[in-house]
């Protein structure tokens, strides 16, 4: 059973910082790419930036881009995403997703974790 496990919300202010981790445990062959999506109140969920299994970055939505670095470290089976800069906009549950091979032979699944909560105040 392959599980991620978010960590590192909280509450900031304005300007400040947080990091996020999301560790994948469990079973599997390989993680492919990793991603952190982002769902504001009433509003749908949105890729935020991606990594592949090489660390080469693929995405940063706009929004964040100069203000947030995604980065991972394999030998840890886990994803970051550090955040500066941070404003009330940013608010919003964040979501680690990876594309995880469970066997040799198997292609890509995708998993989720279940989300932390980031509060930026004004």
């Amino acid at each position: 059973q392959v599980q991620l496990v978010e960590s590192g919300g909280g509450l900031v202010q304005a300007g400040g910082s947080l990091r996020l981790s999301c560790a994948a445990s469990g079973s599997f062959f390989r993680i492919n790419t990793m991603a952190w999506y982002r769902q504001p109140p009433g509003k749908q969920r949105e890729l935020v930036a991606t990594i592949t299994s090489g660390g080469s970055t693929n995405y940063y939505v706009d929004s964040v881009k100069g203000r947030f670095t995604i980065s991972r470290d394999n030998a840890k089976n886990t994803v970051y995403l550090q955040m500066n800069s941070l404003k009330p906009e940013d608010t919003a549950v964040y979501y680690c997703n990876a594309a995880i091979r469970v066997t040799a032979w198997s292609n890509n699944s995708n998993y989720w974790g279940q989300g932390t909560q980031v509060t930026v105040s004004s």
